[in-house]
């Protein structure tokens, strides 16, 4: 697929990417600090 030529600047690829890595990290965080303790004391 195609992009316009206005969205085909590199600062928009460092703009989607830099939203999808943050929104990794944060996903990660959740669960390492939410579901995994969750877990645990659910199987304790």
């Amino acid at each position: 697929m195609e992009l316009p030529a206005r969205f085909d600047h590199p600062a928009w690829t460092a703009s989607i990417a830099t939203v999808v890595s943050y929104g990794l990290g944060l996903l990660g965080l959740f669960v390492l600090l939410f579901v995994l303790p969750f877990a645990f004391f659910l199987l304790v």
